[in-house]
């Protein structure tokens, strides 16, 4: 096993005696005490969800097994690449001047334990070892073989020094760092690990997931009713997750009962558990209590941020994380962005990505009271980012035809200026029809 690095904090785990009845707790709820200024600020809620993890240990896998895994260490070449001069066509190795005389057949896997004279030439087949003596590879569709021997189609260009030879070391000499830590393990990774002469690749697993979907008004199938709300984050949830770098998460509904989420996060083997809804103080909201009777604590109990306020961060015995996301679907989305993405940064062992930034094509006035807010946008080629309608919490049309969210600060920005930009991990792509 390889030990990866360790976050910048460790966790210390707190039991607390909670209530053991729904309706004790829920009056406790009741009265909990809004954080002032409306809970954490949205940065520093980012800041404290990627450095709140330690990175999950790194293991050493078969090459195959170690695909969507994250580099552990750099990938270092074990040998020169290519290992020896080869050839980069099916052709002749010519030694001197046309004619060449043909003196043996060289197929991939096999080399001449002789070095080629003046005048000489061997049938040479893709990737197979020049001979010593070699001056180019004349590939076999230009070249013309008669009884006094081969000759080039073209004597001015085809026969030239060095044409087609791969040469030793030619991609990466033997040491190189091929990859930096921390690059995602993806097919061509894996070809050129390979190629390099690995046979393991020492990775830090993705993380898992467990998804509780809480909120007995939630149905899943079909038309929403009155008094029925189609679950809309469900089903959007793996996306979301796996261009996070996390496994393919499990995804169980629960009812709207303190037991039953007490025992779920009590008994989840998951290095992340998520909650839709139930993050608020109301008589049927809870995940504050579930986490304090599961012996967790509460790291980030609200973001001053619109939308997504009622978004939660806490810490789980064993090494886990729970992150309770808002139930409106586009809050929740604002919470995946502002606590779980940083979140599986921090277990998947990496820093904070780089800032990027757009230019407001509208003022955006300041809601000082409202904290930061994040508005979905379209960004143009030029970096122009134009906000787009239908972008109250519980609505997804904005963020369906959008680019990325900009970050509007308490204070608010003027046309034209620059503000953080933080693309979606996807683009939104359409075709005209």
């Amino acid at each position: 096993m390889i030990e990866a690095t360790e976050g910048l904090r460790t966790r210390a785990m707190t039991t607390i005696q909670a209530p053991t009845t729904d309706s004790a707790q829920n009056f406790q709820l009741a009265r909990r005490p809004r954080r002032p200024g409306g809970g954490m600020s949205w940065a520093d809620a980012r800041i404290t969800a990627g450095a709140a993890p330690t990175s999950l240990t790194a293991r050493r896998l078969p090459l195959q097994a170690a695909s969507g895994c994250l580099l552990a260490s750099d990938l270092v070449a074990l040998t020169n690449l290519p290992v020896a001069d080869s050839s980069a066509m099916d052709g002749w190795a010519v030694a001197g001047s046309p004619p060449w005389r043909v003196v043996a057949d060289l197929p991939a896997g096999q080399v001449m334990g002789h070095r080629l004279a003046d005048g000489q030439c061997v049938r040479i087949a893709t990737g197979a070892v020049v001979p010593e003596g070699t001056d180019a590879v004349l590939p076999v569709e230009r070249s013309l073989l008669h009884e006094t021997g081969v000759r080039p189609t073209d004597t001015d260009t085809d026969a030239a020094p060095r044409t087609h030879i791969r040469l030793a070391g030619e991609e990466a000499r033997r040491g190189d760092v091929l990859l930096p830590a921390g690059t995602i393990v993806t097919p061509p990774v894996l070809g050129l690990a390979a190629a390099a002469g690995h046979d393991t690749l020492p990775v830090i697993p993705p993380a898992t997931v467990d998804v509780f979907v809480l909120g007995d008004e939630l149905s899943f199938s079909g038309v929403p009713s009155p008094g029925r709300t189609r679950d809309a984050l469900g089903p959007q949830l793996p996306a979301w997750l796996g261009s996070f770098g996390a496994a393919p998460p499990s995804i169980a509904r629960l009812p709207d009962h303190l037991r039953d989420l007490t025992a779920a996060l009590a008994t989840s083997a998951a290095n992340l558990i998520i909650t839709t809804g139930g993050t608020s103080v109301g008589p049927r909201d809870h995940v504050h209590a579930a986490v304090e009777q599961a012996g967790g604590r509460v790291v980030v109990d609200g973001v001053h941020v619109k939308p997504g306020h009622p978004m939660l961060l806490a810490a789980l015995p064993g090494d886990r994380w729970l992150v309770g996301l808002p139930g409106n679907p586009f809050a929740a989305c604002a919470a995946l962005i502002t606590l779980v993405r940083p979140l599986l940064e921090g277990l998947h062992g990496l820093g904070p990505a780089a800032t990027v930034t757009a230019t407001l094509a509208t003022a955006e006035p300041g809601r000082p009271g409202d904290g930061h807010r994040l508005l979905p946008v379209r960004r143009d080629p030029n970096g122009l980012a134009t906000v787009l309608p239908s972008c109250g919490a519980a609505m997804l049309r904005g963020l369906a035809q959008a680019t990325g969210l900009v970050v509007i600060t308490p204070p608010g920005a003027a046309a034209g200026d620059e503000v953080e930009y933080l693309p979606l991990p996807w683009q939104q792509l359409t075709r005209a029809i």
